[in-house]
């Protein structure tokens, strides 16, 4: 695990890249220049530590840098029949492009984002992995191009300027969709794809190498009992290799449900001294003592992390800088807490990632099972609407009247409308109080519709867009930020190519049986777990953000979000945020909470990363 940065027709500032991204890559620094090209590589040294160091060079004609891992290289190698001087996994990239050009990726099992500068060709190739775990930023203009795996970075070295538009989408999904960031010229790379740089005139050809979305297509008429077994054998191969591939201890987050449960238990078939480690948070569900039966029962050396929020004023807007964009997801902040314990203890750690917006572990899905909401029903919608109208807004969202009303709220909706309520739900219901004369999510729409107008069922339908987006743009950036952020590196074996590509063919009751989710995991986890376990919900971090947002966090969120130099006052009216503060709006505290906090993280973003105050 590294943090990677490069230019055409432009000198890297190498002070800048170790100011902002030395904590992915501390332990070595390297730098690689050629004709118009610079590389800039740090080094986390995981894997081959010795033979491993970057910038990597093939016979004077191929020059690497690498941020991730390939889990399944030594695979590759024996199966092509290629040998190398070192047991790095960055030089097998190195000798798969000497061998087939850009045409090897589907080999891989991993996570990873590489630079390839081919002297020959005068082309840099950049390639991310299929769910898009490891990230990269690229700056374009006229003149030159920049990258670099965190938007800080590019910050630091750039005059970037605001682009406006894109924070509209950032107010209804939280995130910024797919490619678009808080910059000007700047992109991301999307996940699945592949670039191929002319370092002469700039331009960027870009492919799509892997898409879900092929695969949810497939039909899969595997026995349920075929299933289990197939992804069962699928699992240990992926957890294996996360273990095998490093020179340093490997260890498991171990919380009370059973994906991190399945892996803890595979985990220490081929580990024996395998660690794991449970955190609980002060005054909130403690799943310590689920946690506790797990590691007991494979006679883990377990570790047991107590977090207190007591410092999180002095902490919040750390964290929230590390991002370099706004971010929504008020459970980055446990994320870094965790992270940053576990790091005390060792460097590589297994974690469930992926495994609900696979398997289907999200309650929201059970409807969408019963139903395709993404069809156009007018009967459907009208009856829906008037429901809807007819019921207060839920105060407890765990209850079985929230459940009906966000469903009946949903069914309403039209398009990516439905997506938004079934999903994030932030600014739904109120849209109007954004302050925009044009359809801004047009864009996103388009890629939507692709999915909700093809023959998938509804439940797929659904987890591909959370897939794309809730993983993509939420769940997997988290992960990389709280855990990069303390040179940690975090490994996710239920993103493994093998589940990847199984998994979404799968028939719909084996993820969703009646009002069960993650059924065939829950079947699975009856071979490993104890039963207390196996019928647990779905529960994340439990975070108070409500309690935050109306005690320890109501003053500093205040100030920031009314402040007369606020951006948010370029995209909301004033009005709605002064009766939001003031808790005049007809909402649910929860929801409210949520659309403060959307808020608040873009006023922390556009304060102490754009404006650097």
């Amino acid at each position: 695990m590294c943090g990677i940065a490069g230019a055409v027709n432009f000198n890297l500032s190498h002070d800048t890249i170790n100011a902002t991204m030395r904590h992915r890559g501390p332990d070595e620094q390297g730098t690689y220049t050629s004709g118009k090209v610079d590389f800039f590589h740090l080094r986390l040294s995981i894997l081959d530590i010795s033979g491993g160091k970057q910038p990597m060079h093939l016979d004077d004609k191929y020059t690497i840098i690498f941020n991730g891992e390939i889990y399944n290289h030594r695979e590759v190698r024996k199966q092509f029949n290629i040998e190398g001087k070192t047991s790095s996994d960055t030089e097998t990239l190195l000798l798969l492009y000497q061998r087939f050009g850009t045409q090897f990726l589907q080999h891989l099992d991993g996570m990873f984002v590489f630079a390839i500068h081919d002297k020959e060709k005068n082309t840099i190739f950049i390639a991310r992995d299929r769910a898009g775990k490891k990230p990269l930023y690229i700056y374009k203009d006229t003149e030159k191009i920049v990258f670099a795996s965190e938007l800080n970075c590019l910050k630091g070295m750039l005059p970037l300027q605001m682009e406006e538009e894109n924070f509209y989408h950032y107010l209804r999904l939280g995130t910024f969709y797919g490619p678009f960031t808080p910059y000007k010229n700047v992109t991301e790379l999307q996940a699945g794809s592949f670039l191929i740089i002319d370092c002469q005139t700039l331009q960027i050809q870009q492919t799509r190498w892997w898409n879900i979305h092929n695969f949810y297509l497939e039909e899969n008429n595997d026995s349920f009992e075929k299933a289990v077994d197939t992804v069962n054998t699928f699992l240990h191969t992926s957890v294996k290799r996360r273990l095998e591939s490093s020179d340093l201890e490997v260890g498991c987050f171990l919380s009370g449900g059973i994906d991190s449960g399945l892996a803890t238990a595979i985990a220490s078939e081929y580990n024996h001294n395998l660690k794991t480690f449970t955190v609980s948070f002060d005054g909130e569900y403690n799943e310590a003592p689920l946690a506790k039966l797990v590691a007991g029962k494979y006679n883990t050396h377990h570790t047991e992390i107590n977090i207190s929020f007591s410092n999180l004023e002095n902490d919040l807007e750390k964290i929230l800088y590390n991002y370099g964009e706004p971010f929504f997801d008020s459970s980055a902040i446990p994320s870094y807490y965790v992270s940053r314990e576990a790091k005390k203890y060792l460097t590589v750690i297994i974690n469930g990632d992926g495994a609900d917006e696979l398997f289907g572990g999200y309650r929201r899905y059970v409807p969408f099972s019963k139903y395709d909401f993404f069809k156009k029903n007018l009967l459907v919608k009208n009856g829906a609407s008037f429901i809807k109208k007819l019921l207060p807004p839920s105060d407890n969202k765990r209850s079985k009247y929230n459940y009906l009303y966000r469903l009946a709220s949903l069914a309403s909706k039209s398009h990516l409308e439905i997506y938004l309520s079934a999903g994030v739900d932030i600014f739904e219901d109120f849209e109007n109080n954004i302050n925009a004369n044009y359809d801004y999510l047009e864009t996103i729409k388009k890629d939507f519709d692709v999915i909700a107008g093809s023959r998938l069922s509804g439940l797929k339908k659904i987890m591909n867009m959370d897939f794309d987006t809730n993983l993509f743009s939420d769940l997997l950036v988290k992960m990389d930020i709280a855990t990069m952020a303390n040179s940690l590196e975090g490994r996710s074996p239920f993103l493994s190519k093998e589940l990847l590509e199984y998994v979404p063919s799968m028939n719909d009751k084996y993820k969703i049986n009646g009002s069960t989710t993650k059924y065939l995991l829950r079947n699975l986890a009856k071979k490993y777990l104890p039963e207390a376990l196996i019928n647990q919900p779905k529960r994340g971090f439990e975070i108070p953000l409500k309690d935050w947002v109306n005690g320890q966090l109501k003053d500093i969120m205040n100030d920031y979000i009314s402040s007369p130099t606020s951006l948010n006052k370029n995209f909301i009216q004033r009005q709605f945020i002064n009766n939001l503060l003031e808790n005049k709006i007809k909402v649910s505290q929860e929801k409210r909470a949520k659309i403060l906090w959307t808020i608040f993280s873009m006023e922390v973003w556009y304060k102490k990363v754009y404006l650097n105050n």
